[in-house]
């Protein structure tokens, strides 16, 4: 009911008396007002006035269950939503609720993490009213070796998102890493629960480096939205902009079991493609020509030797030469 009083109050221009709400919505008038106490508590400006009633005078940058709900308009992704001031990681707490039967679409979000999860067993910093820190609990009808396309369509559909809201120079380092002015603003990690046939669950997990203003310790590849602007973003407006592109590009997947109609849009936003870069494997590194992305996803290299090769994301680690590429 909170998130439906939220709502309500969004779409007014004026104040609204208690009785309309309770009118409106069908709940009681001592249900107003225990929902709009407990919207004031979350950092909701709500002004109550005597004989002309409530009106919502400003929103904090929150990403609460209430907030994501009130805004987003989607079929599936974020219809069950589960808030956490703080957690260890939105990743395992998907897991647990996959493993409990949650529905596919589930959303996990965090204020802060404290063991936020990142690539090859790297954590990820996350401090409180800086990011977003979020997981999505997938349930794909694919194989396991098709898991890693739904990293690429996500770290695709979280650049266009970030674009669009902060009009921000933003691409893709190939897979799914999000840079901009050749830093790190946003990771991905997928993670799942397979059968040799198929897939129990994806856990799709996202950070992006919202308003951080410094990082702790020595990270030189790392920035985030504020550090590239000097400006502030609302939060919300980021999630709710990736999970309205991510559902329609995710449920058109579903269908196809390919990113090919993807691809014209990933290869435009891709950083990687058309540079030198360096590809790390567990038998040494090599230098190669990033020439293409392959209809399954993989980054098509032209090695020193002129031999066309073909890299799978997990297998190797790509570095750009000259900056984060």
């Amino acid at each position: 009911m909170k998130e439906k009083v939220l709502a309500f109050l969004k779409g007014q221009d004026q104040y609204v008396s208690g009785e309309e709400i309770s009118s409106k919505l069908g709940v009681t008038r001592a249900g107003v007002w225990k929902n709009i106490n407990k919207l004031k508590e979350d950092g909701y400006h709500i002004e109550s006035i005597t004989k002309r009633g409530y009106r919502l005078i400003a929103t904090p940058d929150v990403i609460t269950q209430s907030e994501i709900a009130s805004i987003i308009n989607t079929k599936l992704l974020g219809k069950d939503i589960h808030y956490y001031e703080k957690v260890d990681s939105t990743n395992e707490v998907a897991k647990t609720l996959a493993r409990e039967g949650a529905a596919e679409g589930t959303l996990i979000m965090a204020d802060k993490q404290l063991m936020g999860k990142g690539r090859l067993g790297k954590t990820w910093d996350s401090p409180s009213g800086t990011g977003i820190w979020m997981s999505l609990i997938l349930r794909p009808h694919i194989i396991p070796g098709q898991a890693s396309q739904l990293t690429l369509l996500a770290g695709l559909n979280m650049c266009e998102a970030i674009r669009r809201v902060t009009g921000l120079d933003c691409k893709i380092k190939w897979p799914n890493d999000i840079v901009i002015n050749g830093k790190k603003v946003c990771g991905i990690l997928a993670e799942m629960s397979a059968e040799m046939d198929g897939i129990n669950h994806i856990i799709l997990g996202i950070g992006v480096n919202v308003n951080i203003k410094s990082f702790e310790g020595e990270l030189p590849h790392a920035t985030s939205l504020y550090l590239e602007s000097g400006k502030t973003y609302l939060r919300r407006y980021i999630v709710k902009e990736f999970l309205h592109l991510f559902e329609a590009d995710y449920m058109h997947y579903k269908d196809e079991k390919s990113i090919a109609g993807f691809l014209k849009r990933y290869r435009k936003n891709c950083i990687t493609l058309h540079h030198d870069i360096q590809v790390v494997t567990s038998e040494g590194k090599y230098i190669a020509y990033a020439k293409d992305i392959a209809e399954d996803g993989a980054l098509v290299v032209i090695d020193s030797d002129n031999n066309e090769k073909t890299i799978f994301s997990g297998e190797v680690s790509v570095r750009g030469i000259y900056g984060y590429i």
